[in-house]
């Protein structure tokens, strides 16, 4: 009786009849042709009339069937797929909201089932996202729902495409409708914009072609598309790496926030040390793992095809064009900032923006800050320094002066040393000299601007200092005649290194005392020819400095010419002279010195600790360049590179290193600054990390049932009951004095506020 019930009901309980086909298709064949013959006919009648809303409620109720059954029965809704996919771009427009996200939502399961396939659902759905764009479409509340459908639509299934490994055909197909977008030259371009960066923050797309799309969206005409492109390139590598440190914790069974925070504050333990070496094995995983991106190695900027006429074209259309005015002041900024990271990243020549910086550089500019770091970031040892000196000379005319502010003139020196840190040789001496005056200024950050300066030019060129600002070692080197002098115009003033991280396994190498001869064994490992020996080369070998000249010439008649040129001249013997009478008071000195060495100062100590760490520092450089230049690396070396590489990988990831070569921030330009904090900001401060402690009356506050508290009580009693108590009857007994002293007290109260 309750199966006869059950069958009298499956015509109309759709639900129930979904259920028992796809445990047993074969017994309900019959059930199912009566609902598919009852959809065909609906379908019939909803295409004739698709604004109509009286049958669509259980049209998508059939269509919503017939996608979950459909793959019981292959052969008979061999065209539905075909039929849902017609309805839906001939109609979508007369289609009810409703229906429209219902047979969307039967695409999406029909490919979760692999009954169509990923190519076909996107080029069905990416019509209808650029058709409903916010420009074209139609009016009505439920159109931001459908593209955000859509748009979570194509970036689910794009994920899903490329999990474990990449499909190289859908991406291109993808990528394909999106340069197509941006060939258009209007609005449309925008949701390849939105697409591109989310799938790269997931890290889904990150070769090449993707960031081309988004050059060439950097430079559209639209000003949306092109604002969206220049963000990409500002800001879409540090939200993949955010994206991938929060979902990395969990998974590897480490909290990052805390190891950060461990690295900086607390010392060595062994629990410490053990999450290190889980930090290290992420850190290999990720390496290793190939749906995961490197993106501390390979940033957009660094994956462009030709950053040169990259940075042309913004700098032409968008700053220089006379169509520029459709941008404001925040945009430009914002293709200022990425001009200058292009610039300073890849090593360019654009001279115009150094020009266009100067009539944005002044203290009155709004966020000139963000524009004095843009200047910074633009300047590299390979611009001519006639075009980056005007930029120094305004800044120092316009923001370093005794009559501006502390921060203006702070700002204004620090802007000065990024520039000069990238390009020493834009600056000249009499200026340079002048800034450093500044040295002895009353105001904190002015002076720490100064000597951060000073600091600079004692390691690049102490010769252009004065002489009471070079320092000890600077002022020792000069005397003893090791003159460094500028860098020369065109030469990379950063050491060129073939091997990245080279510098790694020289210290390694140093820490462990293993010298180069150290690796004999290994390379005896190599095969080497017994054909190619020295035997016919006579004496022994002799080790040759390359940074020295030596006389090859054997003939005496060289020799005589050098005695001759060597003879003094009246006016050099008078400088010898001076010099010995120079040596004689250093000599004198070091006497003093030597006396006082039994009881050292606090200035000796440090100035000690300097000289160790400068020692170190070209003793680790001298270790590096003497591994380049006299060892052959094995591929043990190469592993135990690697290995120093990946540790270095986790160093950056947990935050031990904090520079950042390629950028300026420009928040830190114009110092600390102290201000009298006012009475709000003095609450704010206090308040601070007190979040959960309350403050004032807890009247109200009190979450759950309690007693009230005799004071609370003797509130709300009658008077004649309180009467009698000696805190009342004290008030009409008071003396003229006391009542002269609670008077004052209350005048005294209300003058202060109640403070």
């Amino acid at each position: 009786m309750a199966k006869r019930r059950r069958a009298a009901l499956l015509p109309t309980n759709i639900i129930l009849l979904q259920n028992l086909v796809r445990r047993d298709p074969d017994v309900y064949h019959d059930e199912f042709l009566q609902q598919y013959s009852h959809y065909q006919s609906l379908r019939d009648i909803f295409l004739m009339n698709p604004s109509s809303s009286d049958k669509g409620t259980e049209f998508g109720e059939l269509i919503g069937f017939m996608s979950a059954v459909c793959a019981c029965y292959p052969k008979e809704t061999a065209t539905f797929p075909n039929d849902l996919k017609e309805i839906l771009l001939n109609n979508h427009r007369d289609l009810s909201p409703d229906l429209r996200e219902k047979i969307i939502q039967c695409l999406t399961m029909l490919r979760n089932k692999d009954i169509i396939t990923a190519e076909s659902l996107i080029q069905t759905l990416f019509p209808l996202l650029t058709a409903y764009s916010a420009s074209n479409s139609t009016t009505g509340q439920h159109v931001k729902a459908l593209r955000h459908q859509i748009y979570s639509t194509l970036i689910s299934l794009l994920k899903s495409v490329n999990t474990g490994a990449k499909n190289q055909k859908i991406n291109r197909s993808t990528q394909a409708l999106l340069f197509n977008l941006l060939e258009q030259r209007d609005n449309q371009g925008l949701w390849a914009t939105k697409v591109t960066r989310e799938l790269w923050r997931r890290g889904i797309w990150d070769d090449s072609r993707a960031v081309e799309l988004m050059s060439q969206a950097a430079v559209h005409p639209d000003v949306k598309v092109a604002v969206a492109g220049a963000k990409f390139f500002l800001g879409a590598d540090k939200e993949r790496e955010d994206n991938f440190d929060d979902n990395s914790s969990d998974e590897e069974g480490f909290d990052m926030g805390a190891l950060k925070h461990k690295m900086q504050v607390s010392k060595k333990s062994k629990k410490k040390v053990k999450k290190l070496d889980l930090a290290v094995k992420a850190v290999k995983k990720k390496n290793n793992a190939k749906n995961i991106t490197t993106y501390l190695n390979f940033s957009a900027i660094h994956l462009l095809r030709d950053p040169q006429g990259f940075a042309e074209q913004i700098f032409t259309n968008h700053l220089t064009s006379k169509q520029n005015n459709k941008f404001d002041l925040d945009q430009k900024i914002m293709f200022m900032n990425l001009i200058s990271r292009l610039i300073g990243t890849h090593k360019l020549i654009v001279l115009g923006i150094y020009t266009y910086f100067l009539k944005y550089l002044t203290p009155k500019q709004r966020n000139v800050t963000q524009i004095m770091a843009a200047s910074a970031q633009a300047s590299h040892d390979l611009v001519p320094p006639e075009s980056i000196n005007p930029i120094i000379r305004k800044l120092a005319n316009e923001f370093v002066s005794d009559g501006v502010a502390a921060e203006v003139a702070s700002a204004g020196i620090n802007t000065i040393r990024e520039i000069l840190t990238r390009a020493p040789l834009s600056i000249d001496k009499d200026l340079l000299q002048d800034l450093t005056e500044y040295n002895k200024s009353k105001s904190k950050a002015v002076m720490m601007a100064a000597r951060s300066l000073i600091t600079l030019y004692r390691e690049v060129a102490p010769e252009m200092l004065q002489r009471k600002d070079r320092g000890k070692t600077a002022s020792i080197g000069i005397q003893s005649g090791d003159k460094r002098g500028l860098p020369q115009f065109g030469v990379e003033g950063t050491t060129v290194r073939n091997i990245p991280g080279i510098e790694l396994l020289a210290k390694w190498r140093k820490e462990q005392g293993l010298g180069n001869e150290e690796g004999a064994d290994d390379d005896a490992n190599w095969e080497v020819d017994e054909e190619d020996d020295a035997s016919d080369i006579e004496g022994d070998w002799v080790t040759v400095d390359s940074d020295k000249e030596y006389d090859i010439s054997d003939d005496e008649s060289d020799k005589e010419d050098e005695e001759e040129n060597n003879e003094e001249t009246p006016a050099e013997a008078e400088a010898d002279d001076e010099n010995e009478v120079s040596d004689l008071d250093l000599s004198s000195d070091e006497e003093q010195d030597e006396e006082e060495k039994a009881r050292p100062t606090k200035k000796s100590k440090m100035a000690a600790a300097v000289e160790a760490k400068e020692q170190e520092k070209k003793a680790a450089e001298q270790a590096m360049t003497e591994l380049l230049t006299s060892r052959i690396l094995t591929p043990a070396d190469f592993a135990k590179l690697e290995e120093l590489r990946t540790e270095a990988g986790v160093e950056k990831l947990m935050g031990v290193t904090q520079t950042n070569e390629e950028s300026v921030d420009a928040t830190t330009l114009v110092g600390k600054i102290k201000y009298k904090q006012l009475r709000e900001e003095k609450i704010a401060l206090a308040k601070e990390g007190k979040e959960d402690r309350s403050f004032g009356s807890r009247k109200g506050q009190r979450d759950q049932p309690h007693s009230t508290t005799n004071r609370e009580k003797a509130r709300k009693k009658n008077f004649v009951m309180m009467i009698h108590k000696k805190a009342v009857q004290g008030k009409q007994k008071l003396s003229l004095r006391d009542r002269q002293k609670v008077l004052t007290a209350h005048i005294t109260k209300q003058k202060k506020k109640g403070y």
